[in-house]
């Protein structure tokens, strides 16, 4: 299956060269794929991973190792931000 990856601010570092670009990627994974093995798959230090959405959709912390990704399905993960 086909799921889109977004990563944002700092998180785009770990993104391959022809992703950065457009901080996106285009993933194919198997069906049982979770959001916490994508994380892992990038090497996406957890303290970093604050804000976890799929389709707009906010993903709570407890909730990720279980989260099943689907078909079509746009994951977006932003580190903590800081400013004013």
């Amino acid at each position: 299956m086909r799921v889109i990856f977004k990563l944002f601010a700092t998180l785009q570092d770990y993104l391959p060269a022809e992703a950065k670009k457009t901080n996106a990627l285009t993933l194919e994974l198997d069906a049982a794929t979770t959001i916490q093995q994508i994380i892992e798959r990038f090497a996406l230090p957890q303290k970093l991973c604050h804000l976890v959405l799929i389709d707009g959709n906010f993903v709570p912390p407890g909730e990720r190792a279980a989260r099943v990704l689907q078909e079509g399905e746009t994951l977006a993960i932003w580190p903590p931000v800081a400013g004013g």
